[in-house]
């Protein structure tokens, strides 16, 4: 599966739109993370139990939008944007979302 943030895949042929795709997860914090989280913001530094949060939570959006993606019989996603939102405090959505498209 060809995913790409652009409109047009260069060296390939879009042939058909076959229309939004997206994917998804809510994470909340744990509160052994909102612990180290505190005593670093006194110290400084990253936030490495949250930047992995993070990233987990946005690859398994990808592969959520990726099964939609193939579901449909897409041979790629163009135009891919990620989102974030709070949906409440201590818990944030991660969306990402794009074109499924078949290709020559």
């Amino acid at each position: 599966m060809i995913i790409v943030n652009t409109s047009e895949i260069h060296g390939r042929e879009i042939t058909e739109s076959l229309g939004y795709v997206k994917g998804n997860t809510i994470r909340a914090k744990h509160v052994g993370k909102d612990l180290m989280a505190g005593l670093k913001q006194i110290v400084g530094g990253e936030l490495k139990g949250y930047t992995e949060m993070l990233t987990e939570a946005r690859e398994d959006a990808m592969a959520r939008m990726i099964e939609d993606a193939k579901s449909m019989g897409a041979d790629a996603i163009v135009n891919v944007r990620f989102s974030t939102s709070a949906i409440m405090q201590g818990a944030a959505e991660i969306l990402v979302y794009g074109t499924a498209v078949k290709l020559r």
